[in-house]
């Protein structure tokens, strides 16, 4: 079975090498967890994890999955004791069989053995569990010379996307102060409040289109502008241009500022970067990027929409073949007023920076 989940694939042939490719495909080592892969067509199409133990119902996205995915088989993983594993690898076996899926293997680590469900020899899979050491394997080797990684934990992957601290902080904190001082005196002013939203929306998207540009050259952008176009994405028809125009080149582009951008100003950067690593695969750092976002504003929808998706087991393509284009942006939001600039507005009253 090989996968193409990430890209490049790695080939897997026996439990040992199943145990070992997990972690390059979440992203880290997992604990205490549900990990479901979905082959169709001998590949991974989808690699899914849940905490454990299990809500009612966590499993219930995979009805949809099987059928539409048109998955043939699940490769289960579950890590912890028995009694927390056992439960959710029997109801993921269930809803398989519900829908004519096969199990091909179902296997349960803890403590460096693992044990199978499906296998009942005891010559191979005794009841004390096999030992194994995932680090020698082939599959660790390939990972590794293909540049996958695999942290220790969740909250070390969490650490990548983690606000940037010192003199970094102290550095955007000055930037954005200046950006929002400039902003507040051209409203002040300004006589005209719909002409200035039709400039600050048309200089927003003009800046946009610059930094990407930027960042596919390999510059990174310096403190003042990260911090501008921290306010410019605060206006969502700005924000939505960065997301038809998302190529799965942005996620480093999206993590940077996510990390950078002062708090305030992060659940736009935030849900765009969730947005780029589902495209590329890396749902567990996208739902870390929306629950960054969630924390610091419980009501952004653009978050809520990609997390309802995520726990839905839905393809980044089912939203990404939705968005319109740049000029559709434009005719089904028409000419730019100034209620498009309350949400900036809100936040340049509010002083007080949240917690991320």
């Amino acid at each position: 079975m090989t996968t193409n989940t990430p890209d490049p694939c790695l080939t897997l042939g026996s439990p040992t090498d199943i145990l070992a490719a997990v972690p390059y495909l979440v992203g880290f080592h997992p604990a205490t967890s549900l990990i479901v892969l979905g082959i169709a067509h001998g590949q991974a199409q989808i690699a899914a994890r849940w905490d454990l133990p299990l809500p009612p119902d966590a499993l219930a996205p995979l009805h949809a999955v099987l059928d539409r995915d048109s998955i043939t088989e699940l490769i289960l993983v579950g890590y912890g004791p028995g009694p927390l594993v056992t439960p959710a690898i029997d109801e993921a076996t269930r809803l398989a069989r519900q829908a004519g899926v096969q199990v091909g293997e179902a296997l349960r680590t803890d403590d460096g053995r693992y044990w199978s469900y499906v296998c009942e020899t005891p010559g191979c899979c005794p009841p004390e569990g096999t030992p194994y050491d995932p680090k020698s394997t082939q599959v660790a080797a390939e990972a590794t010379v293909h540049g996958l990684v695999a942290l220790p934990d969740r909250a070390s992957l969490e650490r990548t996307i983690a606000p940037c601290a010192g003199p970094v902080r102290m550095s955007m904190r000055t930037a954005t102060a200046t950006a929002i001082s400039g902003l507040q005196s051209r409203l002040a002013a300004s006589r005209d409040p719909e002409a200035f939203t039709r400039e600050f929306v048309g200089q927003g998207l003009i800046r946009l289109r610059s930094a990407l540009a930027a960042h596919a050259a390999g510059r990174r952008l310096d403190d003042a502008e990260a911090a501008r176009l921290g306010l410019d994405l605060a206006v969502i028809r700005i924000r939505d241009e960065a997301w038809t125009l998302m190529t799965d080149s942005h996620a480093p582009f999206w993590k940077d500022l996510t990390r950078r951008l002062e708090p305030r100003f992060v659940p736009a950067a935030a849900s765009l970067l969730a947005m780029s690593s589902w495209r590329t695969g890396d749902s567990v750092l996208a739902v870390m990027a929306l629950e960054r976002a969630l924390t610091i504003d419980p009501a952004y929808s653009m978050a809520h929409l990609l997390m309802q998706a995520l726990q839905h087991l839905l393809s980044p393509s089912t939203l990404q073949d939705r968005m319109p284009t740049p000029a559709e942006l434009d005719t089904a939001m028409g000419t730019p007023n100034s209620s498009w600039l309350f949400p900036l507005l809100a936040l340049l009253d509010d002083p007080a920076e949240a917690t991320a």
